[in-house]
């Protein structure tokens, strides 16, 4: 068991390594958090979906922006599409599953606004469908996903892809570039 537990810690720790040293997706991390810190000070918010684990990562950043990361200061509008179940099982029994946040962004979605897709296969029906709208709409895309080809490559504005293929690494990586993008943000508008 205990070579198992070693394997997985291994495996985790060689893709943050490989994120560590890949410049283009340092870049990208960099431009989501110029583009979330420029929507702040244009008083705009960030929407933010996934399904599953993906879904707790999306809470969980939305949680980071509005409460706080690490410095008390004012709240930031984020919002998690994935929290109010009247919301979700309304438009799943209505229309479809497939447009449970892509409806969402239509009621509270703005030109100017940023989306961060969360999705570990970058195929997810409703995350296609809810990126589809925030362009249509003028939100800016930020997805977050794994590194197999998929159909968010080439609709999002920034594509964050995590070198692996294995869900939950993906989403361990996730949540760290959640982190970062909260921390930068947080510190520069309130340094």
């Amino acid at each position: 068991m205990k070579n198992q537990i070693r394997n997985y810690i291994s495996e985790s720790l060689s893709v943050k390594e490989q994120l560590l040293n890949d410049e283009f997706i340092l870049k990208k991390i960099e431009e989501t958090v110029l583009l979330v810190e420029n929507a702040y000070q244009n008083g705009k918010k960030i929407l933010l979906a996934g399904n599953g684990g993906s879904a707790a990562d999306a809470q969980h950043i939305s949680t980071e922006l509005v409460s706080r990361f690490i410095k008390e200061r004012p709240a930031l509008n984020a919002l998690a599409l994935t929290t109010n179940t009247s919301i979700l099982t309304a438009i799943g029994n209505d229309y479809s599953n497939d447009y449970i946040f892509a409806r969402q962004i239509e009621a509270f979605g703005s030109e100017g606004d940023v989306f961060i897709a969360i999705s570990t296969s970058g195929n997810s029906t409703n995350i296609i469908n809810s990126i589809n709208t925030a362009r249509d709409r003028g939100l800016k895309v930020v997805g977050l996903t794994g590194c197999s080809p998929c159909k968010m490559d080439n609709i999002s504005d920034l594509l964050i892809k995590v070198p692996s293929n294995k869900t939950s690494i993906i989403q361990e990586a996730h949540i760290m570039i959640g982190h970062i993008i909260c921390g930068l943000v947080e510190e520069a508008l309130f340094s």
